[in-house]
C-alpha cells in the first residue's frame, strides 16, 4: 500500500500555524510525524483528524490534554455506534426467523 504524505511546512502555511504546534502534537503523542529528506510530514489519511485538533485548539481554545480527551471520546463513541450497529443487525436475523 502506497502512503501519501503531506509536508508540515506546507501545513503550516496553509492554515497559519507554528511548527511547534505541530511539535507540540507530536510529543503529546496525537499525531505521529515522518521525516523524509530531513523534513517532517505526517500521512494524508490523518489529515481528517489533524483538522479536528486545529479546530479543537483554535476555535474551542482546547489544550493539548483536552484534544487528546476529545479525541479519545470520539473515537469511543464511534467504537459503540458500529457496536449498536452491528447489534441491530443481529436483532433483524433473529426478528426475521
Amino acid at each position: 500500500m502506497d502512503q501519501r504524505y503531506i509536508s508540515i511546512t506546507e501545513l503550516c502555511k496553509y492554515y497559519e500555524l507554528e511548527i511547534t504546534f505541530f511539535d507540540e502534537l507530536q510529543n503529546a503523542g496525537l499525531l505521529e510525524l515522518t521525516v523524509i529528506d530531513q523534513a517532517p510530514y505526517v500521512e494524508e489519511e490523518r489529515l481528517g483528524d489533524l483538522e479536528k485538533m486545529i479546530r479543537m485548539h483554535r476555535e474551542l481554545n482546547v489544550n493539548l490534554e483536552g484534544i487528546d480527551v476529545v479525541l479519545n471520546l470520539l473515537n469511543k463513541m464511534d467504537e459503540m455506534q458500529q457496536e449498536l450497529t452491528n447489534l441491530h443487525t443481529r436483532l433483524r436475523l433473529y426478528e426475521s426467523k
